[in-house]
């Protein structure tokens, strides 16, 4: 289990061991500050200076780019109002403050509801933020899309829905990241304690693929009834699974109930943690036309990802298991995790037999919200 960093408190302003108020003063973008027009190199070195960015190129945020932004919003909502209180930091995070976050990472004024809903997400209790921060282990939020917005506002949730080349996943996730090092104050050693980040870091965002799934959507799963929704999980990178034969359904949920079970993940002594499999749309078809629903996918995995006992007592000396999980013999079969409906099950990707299974930090859970209209 990957151990985590205390997180010291003063003043309303929390920080990592090392991390002092100035470097999070330095990365506030206050209207204060004026921003270079016409001159990308100045921008880029006053960015840099005041530590905003990811270390990438960013969108200048003039007044004129927030505003086009602002400008959408309906007129009884007040940009400047609290939507979401973010750790460490404990950054106070405002419509305008978001749209500020938006145009630097390259989003169109469109998207601007998809970051707010995926923030108020993130501020959930269940969501564990403050834990996700100071944590070793390299968690990263993910943003999914659900519904009527994927194709309304340009999300991907086909080929390479993880990958690159849509500016909808690629500039709403980056929207998010900078979101949490410029007004959490996340940032790498002053706020944000992984030993070794992972890519995702930068930006992590995909859709539901609804259009090829077997299946009611997500969101409707889970009982929400909304034309559009998101989703916020914390977790790794997609562990990916192939299975080019699809032999049947039992062959290709027993590769992937193999590849949930590695114990180097933090799932492994959190087994109430959850995790997401994200079937690519040819498994998803293989296995729906053998008879399987979602439910009958995630009572598969959960009677089929188990390892014995012993297994899990020689690799673990601290873990979160439910009293009949640590009642086991050691040739007793453990699950991965102590509950089925912690297996969260939806299609996205496109054409080829892959799909991936997403390990969770393991002490956070995810949130599903109507998107904000």
């Amino acid at each position: 289990m990957a151990d985590s960093v205390e997180i010291e408190c003063e003043d309303d302003v929390c920080a990592l061991p090392g991390a002092t108020l100035e470097s999070f003063e330095s990365a506030r973008v206050s209207p204060d500050v004026k921003i270079p027009e016409g001159d990308f190199e100045a921008w880029m070195d006053l960015a840099d200076t005041r530590g905003w960015g990811d270390g990438l190129p960013l969108v200048p945020p003039t007044e004129a780019r927030v505003e086009a932004f602002l400008e959408k919003l309906p007129r009884q909502i007040d940009p400047d109002a609290v939507v979401a209180v973010l750790p460490p930091r404990g950054g106070l995070v405002t419509r305008r403050l978001l749209a500020v976050n938006a145009v630097m990472a390259g989003c169109r004024p469109n998207m601007l509801p998809v970051l707010t809903t995926a923030v108020r997400g993130l501020a959930f209790p269940e969501i564990n933020l403050r834990g996700i921060n100071a944590t070793t282990h390299p968690v990263a939020p993910l943003i999914l899309v659900h519904g009527a917005a994927t194709d309304e506002l340009g999300f991907n949730a086909g080929l390479g829905a993880f990958g690159p080349g849509c500016r909808a996943n690629a500039s709403v996730g980056r929207a998010l990241r900078l979101v949490l090092m410029n007004i959490a104050g996340a940032r790498p050693g002053a706020g944000d304690a992984a030993t070794q980040g992972q890519p995702s870091k930068y930006s992590y965002c995909a859709a539901e693929n609804c259009a090829e799934s077997p299946w009611e959507s997500y969101p409707e799963s889970l009982g929400l009834r909304a034309p559009s929704a998101v989703t916020v999980a914390c977790g790794e990178n997609p562990h990916n699974v192939q299975d080019h034969d699809v032999r049947s359904p039992i062959h290709t949920l027993e590769q992937i109930a193999s590849t949930m079970l590695t114990l180097g993940s933090n799932n492994a002594p959190v087994s109430s943690a959850e995790w997401f499999v994200f079937l690519g749309p040819e498994h998803a078809e293989a296995i729906a036309a053998g008879g399987f629903s979602r439910k009958d996918v995630q009572d598969f995995l959960f009677e089929h990802a188990r390892l014995p006992m012993s297994r899990f007592r020689r690799a673990f000396e601290v873990t979160q298991y439910a009293e009949w999980e640590d009642a086991l013999p050691d040739d007793g079969m453990k699950p991965i995790m102590r509950d089925r409906d912690l297996i969260k099950v939806m299609v996205v990707g496109g054409a080829g037999k892959h799909s991936c299974v997403m390990p969770s930090w393991g002490m956070t859970e995810s949130a599903t919200l109507p998107l904000e209209p």
